[in-house]
């Protein structure tokens, strides 16, 4: 989502200046008024004057937002894209896959699309943790040189061979990254292309 402002916030009676921040899964109110609310518990939607309100947790809340109000209005009645559809999949295109896909939501997001036939692909979905399964992914691509490469990897601060290190020997081997989108909880994923 990316959203966030410095506005005064009404929450269940009481009022004060907060940071709002719309995540993709939860709106969050910092500030004088600390709250947490998952977008799919927000109802009662509404906008008038500058003012977005709503009903979440069982308590009325309004936004003061001004200009803004219809914005957010839009992004949160809107519902995120599918995983599927920001690894661009959603439209019939297939992927080889490269590595073992463990985590669920993947596998969900790869169900039916999967091909072995790198002619008929259109990106190779490597999932990575180490060095070799690095190596195994660029072979594979080096066989159907005009595809792109979503590298998904763990995420955190616990992680030994993670974004940097896959950024550095892509971009080495002449593969620039375009995108990158959260896969789970666990894992996030970045597009690289061949140049």
């Amino acid at each position: 989502m990316g959203k966030e402002a410095d506005i005064r916030a009404e929450v269940d009676g009481v009022s004060g200046a907060v940071r709002a921040l719309l995540e993709r899964d939860e709106l969050i109110l910092r500030g004088d008024i600390r709250r947490r609310f998952p977008r799919n518990g927000l109802e009662n939607l509404q906008v008038a004057d500058g003012v977005l309100s709503f009903t979440g947790a069982g308590q009325p809340v309004k936004l003061h937002l001004g200009e803004a109000a219809q914005t957010w209005y839009r992004a949160i009645s809107t519902p995120p894209p599918s995983l599927r559809a920001k690894l661009g999949l959603d439209k019939g295109g297939k992927a080889l896959l490269s590595g073992d896909c463990h985590d669920a939501d993947l596998a969900a997001a790869l169900d039916g699309v999967l091909t072995d036939d790198g002619a008929q692909a259109a990106m190779l979905v490597a999932c990575i943790t180490t060095p070799e399964d690095l190596a195994t992914a660029e072979a594979v691509q080096s066989q159907y040189p005009h595809l792109p490469i979503w590298a998904v990897y763990p995420k955190g601060r616990t992680v030994t061979f993670g974004d940097s290190a896959i950024r550095e020997t892509l971009r080495a081997h002449g593969f620039r990254d375009t995108k990158s989108c959260a896969v789970s909880a666990c894992l996030t994923a970045t597009r690289y292309h061949p140049s």
